[in-house]
């Protein structure tokens, strides 16, 4: 399952960031993600087959918690109004995503948001759920790295069974670069993004990552992972798994762009 996810990620990937009309006739199932680091709006077809998908990387979302709602809602309209150019079609319906352990209120904004930008929301999946429908798990740890804190949900027979959130993620990563290196943490951000440097940073950032592994012991403990799945943006960063799975003792797969899991799975759970 994880090569056909990761050529889903693929074709996804191919059509991001360009202005080329598409010229489709079928059914389209819509994620949007409001990541801590980026906003992201992907379009599958009825059978998951990739459409578009448009990204903007932002912060108007902490940590599941929208902080600047307003630019939160422009940025999904223009994401929405920029695919609808290519597409030559109105988007209706979206479906969103939470991070686990999020409040009602806060559930509730993250939807006020998507419905903002003129989508109407036709469902609302947690991010872990989310992630193991494109990945195809059942069984096993999925753990979501994002932007600031690290999620973590074990599945069983394609159940979530446990969900834990903890404040560890890229963001501590780039706090880490810019004192290591006397920059501005923008500029960390940055140096973070660029993949020619990854093998430069991973020494540096190792701690952090350590730090994770210690986080998975704990939430996973008394319950029989194998195998842990790693998603989010953080992920991105090459050579992460082999430290998490060195600390775990616990063998760490991470898909394609792991950026998109999550995004696209949204996608696949919008009912049509």
């Amino acid at each position: 399952m994880l090569e056909e996810a990761n050529n889903l990620i693929k074709k996804m990937e191919e059509t991001m960031n360009k202005d080329d009309r598409i010229n489709t006739n079928c059914e389209m199932k819509v994620g949007v993600d409001l990541g801590t680091s980026h906003i992201v709006i992907t379009v599958l077809d009825k059978e998951n087959n990739p459409i578009c998908g448009e990204m903007y990387r932002a912060s108007a979302v902490k940590d599941g918690i929208v902080v600047d709602y307003l630019n939160a809602v422009d940025i999904v309209s223009k994401l929405k109004n920029k695919i609808e150019k290519r597409l030559g079609t109105e988007l209706k319906y979206a479906a969103t995503a939470i991070p686990p352990g999020i409040s009602e209120g806060n559930i509730k904004v993250m939807k006020n948001v998507v419905e903002g930008a003129s989508f109407e929301v036709n469902n609302i999946v947690d991010e872990p759920t989310a992630a193991a429908h494109i990945l195809g798990i059942r069984d096993g740890a999925i753990v979501d790295i994002g932007g600031g804190t690290t999620g973590i949900s074990i599945l069983k027979n394609g159940n979530v069974i446990y969900t834990a959130d903890e404040p560890t993620g890229g963001t501590h990563l780039s706090l880490v670069l810019a004192g290591y290196h006397r920059i501005s943490f923008e500029e960390a951000e940055n140096l973070k993004r660029k993949n020619e440097k990854h093998h430069e940073i991973l020494p540096i950032v190792k701690p952090v990552l350590e730090k994770v592994g210690s986080i998975i012991n704990q939430c996973i403990k008394g319950h029989n992972v194998d195998i842990i799945y790693l998603v989010g943006g953080t992920c991105c960063l090459q050579g992460c798994e082999k430290i998490i799975e060195k600390y775990t003792g616990i063998k760490c797969v991470k898909p394609e762009n792991p950026l998109l899991v999550t995004p696209m799975g949204i996608a696949m759970d919008s009912q049509l």
